[in-house]
């Protein structure tokens, strides 16, 4: 509201505007003044306590804003993230929503569930302490989904280090938690009906190793009783709506109209709207199987509950005189038995009859037919409370580690919230005192973190006070308080609840009256308890029985003797241990069968509300020895409408779920915290001191001026680092702000019209005797225009008369020489073109004939080559074939060895023969002697000349043999050699062959080797390539996907920090501070890189990286569409990473954040082009972030900006472009926020565009695109240029 008149003391009324109009506020004492607003710059804050002003009208307008115009559902309230169910499916919960939250700080990032897990893991990591995370609220607030959100990111982020995926266990334990725990109740269709604390435990890595769950009260009388409109537990319907599965035919099932214990609600609330029990069955039977349960024990837990549907049925009536006796329809007590394997005879008579001890003799009584019925029902809540215990015992045993202890474990507990009904009774007692103990520790932990602030910033202080509830508490859980009295009751043979309701008002209203302890008026069996949250009345009826939770030992007895059932009733009362590290539990890890022990002894029976003090009391324990994170779960309506706030239902929400309380305590202090150089930034209008100033100058100086703008010195302090105020100071410096800012505007507007009228009065002057001058000279030189033309008409006319004469002689000549020319050059071109024909024509015939003639030789000269290419072909077949045959037969080479070796023994023999036949011949020959001495003596010449030729001869013969039998003793050992060579190739062919099968790779053998190189041809190996080609695709595929996987850990840490966070500009965002609480905490994640230590990442930083990667790939010579394939994928992470983180962060959503990140991403689009990479589509990913820059610095306020935004920003979806409409914040007094309606014509518009388009808020983080491998031929390399090494012995492939 505004405020139209100024309010003097003494006026009745105060005029307002508000949003429906004009309206008079009523006004009696002063103190009954309306409350403040807040600035408008704290508009939509997303922490409730950095507004100026805290108070519930403040902050019911804050949460209604960000949740109906913004469509934020989560706010911060100091430590406590309030969450608002918005009865709708968000897309904020993706994967790419936890990649943008996974090690970044809570105050970077928006409100989100996913923040305060973050926040809860970063701890743990960094100091080495257990946290817990505390989610609670009224049924249908989405306690529940919260639950399984914050352990689905702890999935997520922490990675199982064992193979069988420990996070896929603790994530499957949901599904079957809800369907034996939750029901549909008149405010929720999936209300959690107890409550469970999961620990989850984490290695030293960081990663989950192990779980452990713990639960607390049950609402076990659900299972034999349901109001109108609601259901029993999910499981008895999913099992009904099952019947018709061949397993599930031996249950005797029918519908769950059949049913007494699931047709209590009506037809109507039989089926959920939206759901489908048949899948939801197959779900839970799924998570069985992953947690390790097999499908033989889940049919015996189904045979279990289909047995209590069955006994349900049982129909028991009144028999004798005044109805002392009952008796049983056996028709559904057979099936019963039948199911848990039981003596039907049996179970009926103790049905029906009861065992006393009377004076030391056992006597069986008969019982009423009511007290039958009880009994009954007693059986059947015990059965399914110890089938739900087993249960439970059996997840926390497929959880617990296996390998090694947890380090350290982050708690998540989902437990009910504040009830009150029209009739409240044991349950919403002990939920309503579950709920004070855990209001205390809420209470003392932010008192506690309020006083570290004040002690670490040195503050001079004093002590806060805040209600304690501890008297409330000690009322219901001290000495003689209402569960003492209610279990010495119980204890009572007698006793009842008129008599435990007497004790009641004698004791805590009569003998030690309590403040938070009331009679009811109109009642003496009801008591009423003032809550921290609100007043409660409780009515005593049921009390006695549920706090008993009584149940016969007979029908208990006879279930021990079952071999199905027996374990659910051996086994000890399941305390669990909180501590992932506790001993093992007294359960089997097995089936639920197991053979029938001895009787356990007989014990005293605790209480309900005794276990459970016990259970609370070690949960506190727990709590306190963590640390707590606060998640606060709020129903913004009870007609579960989506985005419909109801202010009455939200504030009584908050009062019981202490957000209010937070904020009187941070109230009742400091709330409004600021640095020194922020309170500096942004107040520097209001102190005295100019120019730069040092850390030490601007801290004496705020010391130093602060007095002088808020004279109470107790509406401010000074701490180390940061400056503390009051609740309203903010807003007083602001309006400070404002008004001097208003009157230097004053001073600023009188100076510039002072100038702007003495120039003015310049401009005129001067252009007066401007015009003046000008005038002057404009007569003048109209005189001697009159003058000169005077003088000119006559030249003119005596050089008109001659010029005229001369254009005529002159034109009669022209005409005549040109006349002569065209003539003349007419016959010239004639005989011209007469020589060119004749030329041409010649030229023509000659290049005919020549043609003519080459043809004909080329065709005889390839017929002749081609025919001498055949007869050489076929003559190296041969030899090859020659060659082969004999490389194959090395004894060939050995029998024509043999052969040379008997010609060289002929050839001895022979010349042998002839020196013989010479000797002998001696004598006989004497007479031919002479004669030749006679021929000799008469011609000497001759015979000298015919024994040199045939010594010659002889020699010749000889050597010829021996080069032969030498050539042949070299080509045997060659091919001896080439046969070894050929062996060894053999050898390692295999060897190859072998190393392809076990997917070896092979990249380091050259493709070449894989063919015989021939002279001129490539001659191919006749082998099987198809299984190597398939090998080497796989590993290209590997090795390109270990690529982008390295690449893309080197970039993710800085993507943000360089593309959002980094200043290209320099001082381009220090025009303004954002107002707010500066909740930042410093943290470290160990996966990530450290941001705080050395320089702040920038896009200098990701260039490098790129560029790096870039030179690398080109040294290996990659394919350029590969390479533009690699950087596409990169560019999608760096465009998604920082456009996600855009869109979670309100402090980068300004104008000049915008000019920023525009300069970031035209270094990084520059660069793309610069290497050539805009073909593969790199930049064009980068569109999306581009618009989202420009939507940050385009005018937002008519609707022509509305239709250039929605024209220009096409590569956003509709969610996104609202998005950052709405997360836009000035960090300027220049600029203004976009208005509601400005943001609705801009919906209205995309609605146009999106054409049923799915919502998208964030970019897929992980998106692979496809990936294709182009295929390059193998270069002609000859086998003479190749360089084998000699290590492979195959230099033989060389032809020598």
């Amino acid at each position: 509201a505004k405020l139209l008149k100024d309010y003097n003391l003494g006026d009745e009324n105060v005029v307002l505007q508000i949003s429906d109009g004009r309206v008079q506020y009523p006004v009696v004492p002063p103190s009954g003044l309306p409350p403040l607003a807040n600035p408008d710059i704290l508009e939509g804050e997303n922490d409730l306590t950095a507004l100026s002003f805290l108070h519930e009208p403040a902050v019911l307008h804050n949460l209604k804003v960000r949740f109906l115009d913004y469509s934020s559902i989560y706010t911060y309230c100091g430590i406590v993230l309030v969450a608002l169910n918005p009865y709708d499916q968000l897309p904020i919960y993706g994967e790419e929503v936890i990649d943008a939250y996974s090690g970044q700080d809570m105050a970077d990032m928006e409100p989100h569930i996913f923040s305060v897990a973050e926040e809860a893991y970063r701890t743990m990591t960094r100091e080495e302490k257990n946290q817990s995370i505390i989610i609670s609220g009224e049924s249908g607030a989405g306690k529940t989904v919260s639950a399984k959100f914050t352990m689905r990111y702890f999935a997520v982020v922490g990675g199982a280090s064992q193979q069988t995926s420990v996070e896929e266990r603790v994530l499957a334990s949901n599904p079957i938690m809800e369907s034996i725990g939750n029901a549909k109740t008149t405010r929720n269709d999936n209300s959690s009906r107890f409550g469970k604390y999961i620990e989850i435990g984490f290695g030293r890595k960081g990663d989950i190793i192990g779980g452990n769950m713990r639960t607390y009260l049950l609402e076990k009388s659900r299972v034999v009783f349901q109001a109108s409109q609601e259901r029993n537990y999910h499981i008895f319907y999913q099992l009904c709506a099952s019947r018709d599965l061949p397993e599930m035919r031996v249950l005797k099932l029918g519908g769950a109209e059949t049913f007494r214990y699931t047709n209590q609600g009506g037809e109507d609330s039989i089926q959920i709207p939206g759901t489908d029990d048949v899948v939801d069955l197959e779900r839970t039977r799924n998570a069985f199987t992953i947690l390790g349960v097999p499908p033989d024990q889940q049919m015996e837990l189904f045979r279990i509950l289909a047995a209590v549907l069955h006994l349900g049925n049982v129909n028991i009536q009144a028999s004798g005189r005044g109805g002392d006796r009952s008796y049983i329809d056996e028709r559904s007590l057979s099936v019963f038995s039948k199911l848990l394997g039981v003596e039907r005879t049996q179970m009926a008579h103790w049905l029906c009859h009861r065992r006393l001890a009377v004076g030391g003799e056992m006597l069986v009584k008969p019982m009423p037919g009511q007290q039958s019925l009880e009994a009954r029902d007693a059986l059947a809540k015990h059965v399914y409370g110890q089938l739900f215990t087993w249960t439970v015992t059996r997840l926390n045993s497929a959880l617990r580690a296996q390998s090694e202890q947890p380090k350290s474990f982050i708690g998540v507990l989902d437990i009910y919230g504040f009830e009150t009904f029209e009739r409240n009774s044991f349950e919403q007692f002990c939920i309503n005192y579950a709920n004070e103990k855990l209001q205390q520790q809420f209470n003392r932990h932010v008192f506690q973190l309020e006083q570290e602030e004040y002690v670490r910033e040195e503050l001079p202080w004093s002590r806060i006070e805040f209600s304690d509830n501890q008297p409330c508490i000690a009322l219901i859980e001290g000495q003689l308080g209402l569960l003492d009295l209610l279990d010495e009751e119980c204890r009572m043979p007698k006793g009842s609840e008129e008599s435990w309701a007497r004790k009641l008002y004698d004791q805590h209203q009569s003998n030690n009256p309590s403040p938070h302890f009331r009679k009811p008026r109109m009642s003496n069996t009801a008591f009423i308890i003032l809550h921290f949250a609100d007043m409660v009345q409780y009515e005593c009826d049921g009390f006695l029985d549920k706090n008993r939770d009584t149940v016969f030992e007979e029908p208990i007895n006879i279930l021990r003797a079952s071999q199905l059932v027996a374990e659910l009733f051996q086994q000890k009362p399941v305390g669990g241990s909180l501590s992932l590290s506790g001993g093992k539990s007294s359960l089997p890890n097995g089936s639920l069968r197991s053979g029938p022990g001895k009787r356990a002894q007989r014990e005293h029976k605790l209480t309900v509300g005794f276990q459970f003090r016990q259970s609370l009391q070690l949960l506190m324990d727990t709590l306190n020895s963590t640390t707590p994170h606060y998640i606060r779960c709020i129903k913004p309506n009870d007609l579960k409408e989506p985005f419909v706030f109801d202010p009455k239902r939200a504030v009584q929400q908050l009062r019981a779920c202490g957000v209010l309380e937070t904020i009187r305590i941070s109230a009742a202090g400091y709330p409004s915290r600021w640095t020194y150089a922020e309170f500096f930034s942004r107040y520097r209008v209001l102190l005295r001191g100019g120019g730069l100033q040092t850390k030490e100058q601007v801290q004496v100086l705020c010391q130093r001026a602060l007095p002088e703008l808020i004279p109470d010195p107790e509406q401010y302090c000074f701490g180390k680092t940061k400056v503390f105020f009051r609740a309203g100071q903010v807003a007083l410096l602001e309006r400070l702000r404002a008004e001097r800012l208003r009157a230097a505007g004053v001073i600023i507007q009188s100076w510039v019209r002072g100038w702007l009228g003495r120039r003015r009065y310049i401009k005129t002057r001067w252009a007066t005797l401007t015009i003046q001058r000008y005038t002057r000279g404009a007569l003048a030189r109209r005189l001697a225009d009159v003058l000169r033309y005077t003088k000119a008409a006559l030249v003119i006319q005596k050089t008109y008369r001659m010029v005229a004469i001369r254009q005529m002689f002159l034109m009669i000549r022209e005409a005549t020489v040109t006349i002569q020319a065209f003539t003349r050059g007419s016959l010239a071109r004639r005989q011209y073109r007469l020589v060119v024909a004749e030329r041409a024509a010649v030229l023509l015939q000659s290049a005919v004939r020549g043609w003519l003639a080459r043809r004909a030789y080329r065709r005889v000269r390839a017929a002749i080559v081609l025919m001498q290419c055949c007869v050489r072909r076929r003559a190296a077949r041969r030899e090859l074939v020659k060659l082969k045959a004999e490389a194959r037969s090395v004894e060939k080479f050995r029998e024509l060895n043999k052969g040379m070796e008997v010609k060289l023994m002929q050839l001895q023999l022979r010349a042998d023969q002839k020196v013989r036949c010479w000797g002998h011949g001696r004598c006989a020959s004497l007479s031919i002697f002479f004669v030749i001495l006679c021929v000799m003596s008469v011609h000497p010449e001759c015979v000298v000349q015919a024994v040199t030729q045939e010594g010659k001869a002889l020699t010749a013969e000889l050597d010829e043999e021996r080069r032969k039998y030498q050539g042949l003793l070299r080509e045997f050992t060659r091919l001896e050699q080439r046969y070894e060579n050929l062996r060894e190739m053999s050898m390692l062919t295999e060897v190859l062959t072998h190393y392809i099968q076990l997917h070896i790779p092979l990249a380091w053998v050259p493709a070449f080797l894989f063919c015989l190189c021939d002279d001129e041809d490539l001659v191919p190996l006749t082998s099987d390539l198809s299984e190597l080609n398939r090998a080497l695709s796989d590993l290209c595929i590997q090795a390109y996907q270990q690529l982008l996987s390295i690449s893309e850990s080197r970039l993710q840490p800085i993507i943000v920090a360089a593309t959002l966070e980094s200043e290209m500009i320099p001082g381009l965002s220090g025009s303004g501070v954002k107002l707010g609480n500066f909740r930042k905490r410093a943290g470290s994640d160990p996966r990530a890189v450290e941001r705080n230590a050395g320089e702040t990442p920038s896009m200098a930083a990701v260039l490098r990286e790129l560029g790096a990667l870039h030179t690398a790939l080109s040294r290996q010579a990659l394919p350029p569409t590969l390479m533009e394939q690699a950087f596409r994928q990169l560019t999608h992470l760096l465009s998604a990473s920082a456009l996600n983180s855009l869109l979670l962060r309100k402090d980068m959503c300004s104008w000049s954040r915008g000019l920023q990140i525009r300069y970031n991403v035209s270094l990084l689009e520059e660069w793309l082009r610069s290497r050539g990479l805009q073909a593969g589509g790199a930049v064009a990913l980068l569109e999306p972030l581009i618009q989202a820059a420009q939507l940050l610095q385009v005018g937002k306020k008519t609707d022509a900006d509305a239709q250039a935004l929605v024209h220009t920003c096409t590569a956003l979806s509709t969610q996104q472009i609202v998005k950052i409409l709405t997360l836009y914040t000035p960090h300027s007094d220049l600029e203004e926020r976009v208005t509601l309606n400005f943001i609705r014509t801009v919906q209205g518009l995309l609605k146009e565009r999106s054409g049923g388009q799915p919502p998208q808020l964030l970019m897929d983080v992980r998106r692979v695109f496809p990936v294709t491998f182009p295929y390059l031929p193998p270069p002609p390399v000859r086998a003479d240029q190749l360089d084998i090494p000699d290590s492979l012995k195959i230099s033989f492939l060389r032809r020598p």
